[in-house]
């Protein structure tokens, strides 16, 4: 007799077991988070009060507010909200450079990356938004059957991405969430959120860095390799000479990265391993929970 299909909770769960001691502290850390009011709002035929517009050709007249405009030279419409469950499309960084951390205090990049990612996608599940992981293959659910397809994909340990997101053309007005520690060149990064931009998707970009990538704190001589490759090499004699330099650049690439989702209609977090998780997710959801009209 065949064995019945796992079903999508039983094989997130069966995955989950890896790494239950994440996914509890994710769901913790979701329920830290006041939730408040959420979901993307526009004007359409919903029932609360938005905004009074002025009345333009074209208009039904049963839309103006005839009370309103009494008080005016002017005709004006009375517009209501459309509240909608916003679509939320998550990206995780899960390439070598992201298997990082400087002390064995501190956790690796990769895995405080999840755990934030995990954590929004609680927080979205509570709140009926849909979600999913991009470039899964899987579309976006809402509710505890979106959590397990999240964890389902986090959970695998042998899924690797590239260093920046692909691009895909996703639904009009949905939003992104990349997680990763944008250390790629500027021009690739602003390449992959024009193109997002360009096709009407708001965003929300998360820089997650081990400190010692923003300090340098190693002296002496070091001999540092490269996570991405694994070929290259640079033995340095003596760290505190290049120290100022270094610091110049890596703090130039946060503002650039920061600089590009500005420019781009974007927002930006930056978090460090060291820091409370608490406070950037409280970030994230914020800018996420942000009243918009579109």
């Amino acid at each position: 007799m065949p064995i019945a299909p796992l079903t999508v909770q039983n094989r997130a769960e069966a995955l989950a077991s890896r790494l239950p001691p994440l996914l509890l502290e994710a769901e913790q850390l979701a329920r830290s988070i006041t939730q408040g009011s959420h979901g993307l709002r526009r004007a359409g035929l919903g029932d609360d009060f938005w905004q009074y517009r002025p009345y333009m050709p074209g208009d039904a007249a049963g839309l103006i507010d005839w009370r309103r405009s009494a008080r005016s030279q002017h005709l004006f419409v009375r517009e209501k909200e459309f509240t909608a469950p916003q679509t939320v499309w998550l990206w995780l960084d899960t390439s070598p450079s992201m298997i990082f951390a400087s002390q064995k205090r501190l956790t690796l990049k990769v895995r405080r990356a999840a755990l934030l990612l995990l954590a929004l996608a609680a927080l979205l599940a509570r709140a009926g938004e849909r979600f999913t992981v991009l470039a899964s293959g899987i579309p976006p659910v809402s509710g505890r059957n979106g959590l397990y397809q999240v964890t389902e994909i986090i959970a695998d340990t042998e899924r690797v991405t590239a260093s920046l997101p692909p691009f895909y053309i996703l639904p009009r007005h949905a939003k992104a969430v990349f997680f990763g520690d944008f250390l790629s060149p500027i021009k690739s990064i602003r390449d992959v959120i024009r193109q997002y931009a360009a096709n009407r998707v708001s965003g929300h970009l998360v820089q997650v860095l081990d400190p010692a990538e923003l300090a340098l704190p190693y002296r002496g001589r070091v001999q540092f390799e490269s996570l991405e490759d694994g070929e290259g090499m640079a033995e340095i004699k003596r760290v505190d000479d290049i120290r100022p330099l270094y610091q110049r650049r890596i703090n130039a690439q946060r503002r650039a990265v920061a600089t590009i989702c500005q420019q781009l209609g974007w927002t930006y977090s930056f978090h460090t391993t060291d820091q409370a998780a608490q406070a950037a997710l409280m970030d994230i959801y914020r800018q996420l929970s942000a009243r918009q009209v579109l």
